[in-house]
């Protein structure tokens, strides 16, 4: 069997009810973001609750390659841009990750100039860029596409009013970072509100910037000269969370959750309890408990913040697969994938992979 199976590798063995309390990682998708934001001062910043993850990494050689000194041990990195000179983001790192094309912002508002590879994609395939580069152009940068990488520059940004044609997370923070030190005042209307959009926007006031309205519709930014460094720490994850408490569910199991205040997680509880899943609230935990005997089907809808997370649909297909009643939905854009449904006789796992026994609810408690 060993030479089956592909090195490195995790092995799990299920069946068994999980229960206890983890406390969540810094969110990922508010960290990268934040380690470029750092770039807008000179200086050394420090990032608390950092995930010790590839993406990280990634990030920290980017960074690295334009002159930044980055250390980081034990979730605390140091980000010292004292000594960047460089504008230019290599296509072997950009390529490795999407959201490396978040140093393009920064990189123009502080130095006039950024030359980034045209990112790649995800498993969801290559995403485009226009947003971006559309409100760079609408701040007064020029920007040129050449042989695979974008040119930006502008002697320096002049605010103005921009409206994103759909709530892009990435373009909203790109955007936000490019404004900070623009002349005169922007204003970002359709702004996405996701809660990594409020923690940028916290440490970029941090740093000296003046902002308005994070985790609105509408964001005002109005410019400054100049930024300091400052020190921040990463909120919690919520994607992290979420999966931690649909396996809980999924297992007839009883999971606690630390590190994450619940309000960011408002609509994905609200469908754990349509189902049946029990939901306990406090400041900055979330325990979930219940039997998969008794769960329900329920249609879900995955939508921008404050809706239900894209990033959850994978795991509630999951726990939707062992609920009762009429067939459930989880709907993303156009495609829909359907949860099963059972008879009144109870639920029927089954499995179409050889050697592979489908686990029951109740069973190896």
């Amino acid at each position: 069997m060993s030479n089956l199976i592909p090195e490195p590798c995790f092995i799990v063995r299920g069946g068994r009810r999980l229960a206890g309390s983890v406390r969540v990682s810094g969110a990922k998708n508010s960290a990268l973001k934040l380690m470029a934001a750092s770039l807008l001062a000179a200086g050394t910043s420090i990032l608390h609750n950092v995930p010790d993850i590839q993406d990280v990494r990634t990030m920290s050689e980017v960074l690295e390659h334009l002159g930044a000194r980055v250390a980081f041990a034990a979730g605390t990195m140091t980000v010292d841009t004292t000594a960047v000179r460089s504008q230019v983001a290599p296509y072997e790192l950009v390529q490795r990750m999407r959201a490396s094309i978040q140093i393009m912002g920064p990189l123009v508002a502080r130095f006039g100039r950024a030359r980034v590879a045209l990112p790649g994609g995800c498993n969801l395939g290559p995403r485009k860029i226009d947003f971006h580069l559309k409100g760079l152009e609408q701040l007064g940068a020029e920007v040129v596409t050449d042989h695979g990488f974008v040119d930006v520059s502008a002697a320096r940004l002049t605010g103005t009013d921009i409206i994103l044609d759909y709530p892009s997370v990435g373009a909203t923070e790109n955007l936000l970072m490019a404004a900070v030190l623009a002349r005169g005042t922007t204003v970002i209307d359709n702004a996405a509100r996701e809660p990594e959009i409020v923690d940028l926007s916290k440490f970029l006031i941090s740093l000296g910037a003046e902002i308005e309205g994070a985790g609105t519709s509408r964001v005002t930014v109005h410019g400054v000269t100049e930024l300091r460094p400052a020190e921040h720490t990463v909120v919690g994850d919520r994607v992290e969370a979420g999966t931690f408490l649909i396996a809980g569910a999924v297992t007839g199991g009883d999971v606690e959750i630390e590190g994450l205040s619940p309000h960011l997680l408002e609509m994905f509880l609200m469908k754990l309890r349509a189902i049946g899943v029990q939901v306990q609230e406090n400041t900055y935990r979330i325990r979930a408990w219940g039997d998969p005997a008794y769960y329900s089907a329920h249609d879900i809808a995955t939508l921008p913040y404050p809706g239900f997370p894209t990033d959850l649909q994978a795991q509630m297909m999951v726990l939707l697969s062992l609920a009762r009643g009429s067939p459930s939905s989880l709907r993303m854009s156009s495609r829909t994938v359907s949860g099963s449904s059972t008879s009144s006789s109870g639920w029927a796992p089954t499995s179409k992979w050889p050697g592979i026994t489908p686990w029951s609810p109740g069973g190896g408690r």
